[in-house]
């Protein structure tokens, strides 16, 4: 929605495992990497290439096996050509970037916006897309474990060693994450940290506020957007494609509930609320 803005041009994850290498040339081999300035030099130029929107299509041509491909490798050229030419704005989306916000905010001069996500509705998503997490990427990342993740060392230890159930699973992570992101909230107040459910409630007001605060104009193009994403005429729930962004943003709210049986709730919710009554109150639940 930010990149409804002619002055933004959108980059989707670079720090993902299945990043196109013509976006960035960073070949991160573990979730959630964590890059500081002890570690930076296996993603400076790379993320700067990026932003810069200096497309490596040496990296990418590489990759071309069809006709198919190479339009799409092409079309991907000349797309990040025109955003350099005009000097787009950079709205790099990742997050799996999320323990290594304070470099990418640092080194590049990022403004920051963290948008905290409902742990039952996180968990929800994870279930409905079958998607795990191999935890022991954590445990080889000791400076990521020293800064951010000791006291989670045991939990994190455990489920390394041994498969857990999805909920389980998600209910961990989503603690590393928030764990993480409260300590953030405290420390840079110039960031934006916005709840997905108070964009959801009213997304036209949200997303003017934000963009006003990321000087951005908010225009009737990006009105458009923001309202076609998430009027009530959209489906409550995503179609099978799980890249569909059309939603009904009201009712999107509650879709755990319907998602997830009250004692999986009960479940999920007994495991995080050390960390989820930081951003979700009794009436949240």
């Amino acid at each position: 929605m930010l990149a409804a803005s002619p002055a933004v041009a959108y980059i989707q994850e670079p720090f993902n495992l299945h990043c196109r290498p013509g976006t960035c040339g960073a070949r991160f081999n573990l979730w959630f990497t964590y890059i500081t300035e002890e570690n930076e030099d296996i993603a400076f130029s790379h993320i700067q290439n990026t932003l810069k929107f200096r497309f490596n299509l040496g990296a990418e041509a590489r990759t071309i096996r069809s006709l198919r491909d190479a339009h799409r490798v092409g079309n991907e050229y000349l797309r990040s050509l025109r955003r350099r030419i005009s000097r787009a704005r950079p709205l790099m989306k990742d997050p799996i970037a999320v323990f290594s916000a304070e470099w990418l905010a640092s080194t590049f001069d990022m403004e920051v916006v963290v948008l905290i996500r409902h742990p039952a509705a996180f968990a929800s998503s994870l279930k409905r897309m079958g998607w795990t997490h191999p935890f022991s990427h954590f445990l080889q990342q000791p400076a990521l474990m020293r800064d951010h993740l000791q006291p989670f060392s045991a939990e994190i230890e455990q489920y390394a060693n041994r498969e857990h159930d999805i909920l389980d699973q998600a209910a961990l992570l989503w603690r590393l994450i928030y764990h993480v992101v409260s300590n953030y909230r405290e420390e840079h107040k110039d960031w934006a940290f916005l709840r997905h459910e108070d964009l959801s409630r009213d997304p036209a007001l949200e997303f003017e506020k934000l963009y006003d605060r990321l000087e951005l104009e908010w225009s009737e193009d990006a009105v458009q957007a923001v309202r076609a994403h998430s009027d009530a005429s959209n489906p409550s729930e995503a179609p099978a494609v799980y890249r569909y962004l059309k939603r009904d943003s009201k009712s999107n709210i509650w879709n755990w509930k319907q998602r997830l049986t009250q004692a999986e709730i009960e479940r999920v919710r007994g495991q995080v609320e050390d960390v989820s009554h930081l951003f979700y109150s009794n009436e949240d639940w």
